[in-house]
Formats: structure tokens, sequence, C-alpha cells
């Protein structure tokens, strides 16, 4: 841990913060930082009121009172950064908006320690080590494609963490499944750890909630093409949703190969699905409010070129 004196941030606490705990103070003062990060400098003494070092976080701050933060430059991230390119939507001061092919792990894991979409952001932006998951705040499955959006300060960390929290981050992913679907609906089933099969994710009573949205774009004979959106975010969500409906993604490896075909697929199409090498989803939108500027930014992503060959090759055998 490096410490400079040009690293001290100084800050006068507002009048409505007089006579509140340190620790709250801090929150309130600094909402840039975590307050996790906020806890470990206090206890480090690296936080000052008034030109003397507090480390007790039930100390009581009154107004008037300059607060003062020596931010040690600290490395959260200590993964390898590797040159592989990346498809970078927007790039600014405050995030990071990647629209990531299938294929590729976003965190680096049991089996996957590089090659991974960190590895790639710390190349491009080293400045990421220095915040918690190298700035991600949400996640794609290995084989799912599409937009995410990556933090590139602590401010921002802190406001899209919280927006993914409060679920104001907007999702809508393009999904093909198994099954004629008729008309839109809604999924509000609970999600938690499959009780067998520790690798899966199922419907279980003392599941998290969880609610998808989905709305018939196209339909091919036994087939459909909807879009899914997202009111809260569980691990494997809407493959998890679809399946249990009866209707999983085309290609799902882990949740679809009981029910890969509909009932009277022809030869053909049989081949062209089991060829599927992934699960058939996008995310196609995401928007959510700019860290800075309070207001809502969108971004959209065209089906990649899997998806639209799939896509044709479904209405040419239909």
């Amino acid at each position: 841990m490096v410490l400079k004196k040009e690293n001290l941030v100084s800050k006068q606490i507002n009048e409505n913060l007089s006579t509140k705990r340190l620790d709250v103070v801090l929150a309130e003062t600094f909402p840039e930082f975590s307050r996790s990060r906020l806890k470990k400098w206090l206890e480090s003494d690296l936080v000052s009121v008034n030109g003397k070092m507090i480390s007790k976080p039930s100390h009581k701050v009154f107004y008037p009172s300059l607060l003062e933060l020596i931010v040690p430059e600290e490395n959260l991230v200590l993964d390898l950064a590797e040159q592989i390119d990346l498809n970078i939507v927007e790039a600014n001061k405050e995030f990071i908006v990647v629209d990531k092919l299938a294929g590729m792990v976003v965190h680096p894991g049991a089996g996957n320690k590089t090659g991974t979409l960190l590895n790639a952001l710390l190349n491009d932006y080293p400045e990421l080590k220095k915040l918690p998951r190298a700035g991600i705040v949400h996640r794609l499955d290995k084989d799912t494609s599409g937009l995410m959006v990556i933090a590139r300060n602590e401010k921002s960390f802190q406001s899209l963490s919280d927006q993914i929290s409060e679920r104001s981050v907007k999702r809508i992913y393009q999904a093909f499944v198994v099954g004629k679907i008729e008309r839109s609906g809604k999924i509000d089933a609970p999600i938690g750890r499959h009780p067998k099969n520790r690798q899966k994710q199922a419907v279980i009573h003392s599941g998290r909630d969880a609610v998808s949205y989905y709305k018939v774009l196209q339909k091919f004979g036994s087939y459909s093409h909807l879009q899914v959106s997202l009111e809260t975010g569980r691990t494997h969500q809407i493959r998890v949703h679809m399946n249990h409906i009866g209707n999983p993604l085309i290609g799902d490896p882990l949740y679809g190969r009981r029910r890969r075909f509909a009932k009277n697929t022809h030869q053909k199409l049989r081949e062209i699905i089991e060829s599927f090498p992934r699960q058939a989803l996008h995310a196609a939108e995401l928007s959510f409010i700019g860290p800075s500027s309070d207001k809502r930014v969108s971004f959209e992503s065209n089906l990649p070129a899997d998806l639209e060959e799939l896509r044709e090759k479904l209405i040419d055998q239909a």
C-alpha cells in the first residue's frame, strides 16, 4: 500500500450530519467510495476530523467539521492483463459498455484463469485494477452474447451497483426457444441452487424472488423468437424460467437437453438445432442512469451473426 500526500481528499460536512456517527458521516460525505473501503481506511488511521486522526466509527462529528481521507494507492484486482480484442460500444470517464462475444467468460475462476473479459479490460483500462472486480457490476454467462456495463471509477461503481440492487438497470434480451408461444407473458418463480446438481439453478420454493417478462417477436412453426426483460437478475434466470414453463432455449446444454426439439420436428431442422453450439440468448438492450448526469442512457446491440443465421434457418425450415 503506497501513501502519498497528493492522495489526500478533503470535504466539509453538511450541517444535517451534525452529531451523527463518523462512519455514517463518511458514507454520506464520500459516496464515491464504498462503505467497506471507508471502514477499512477508518480502521487503518487514514481518516481525520479537523486535523485529528480518528479510528472510532462511533465518534460523533459536529458541524462545521472538515473530513480528510488519505486514499491509498492499492490494487484490488491482481489478475493478469491480456491483449484480447473487445467490441467497445461506449467508453467515457464514467463507464465502459462492451458487446461481449459468446464464448468469453466474464471473471477468472476455476478452469478459466485467463482469457476472460476481466483480463481484457485490465489491458485496455489498467486503472480498473483499483476497483472491486475491475469495475464489473453484473455478468453474462459464458455463452450468452451482448451488452454489459463496466464502471470506470469508484463513484460509478457505487452508483451502478446500487442501480443493479434497486432494479433500475433495464436489460432486454432476445431468445430463441423450443415451442410455439402464442402470447406474451410473465414468469414469477423463485430461483435457487438446484438440490441435486450444484452446477444448475432451479425454480424452488426456498429460492430468491425472480421475475421475467417475455414478448413474442416471431414464430417459426414449433419454435419462437422472444424478447425477454428482467425485473430481477438471478443466475441463469432466463434459462431457468424458460425451461420451467416448458420452452427451453435452443442449444442450451445445461437446461435444454431433455426438450431440445419440439414435437414433429423434421430431420433437417433437428440437425440445424443440434449443431447450434450455445444457448440462443443475446443481451440486446441496456439502459441505466449516468452516474454523474442523472440522465438515463441506452444502448442496443444487433443479433450476432450466429443467431441471425439461426433465425434465417428457422424461417426457411418452418
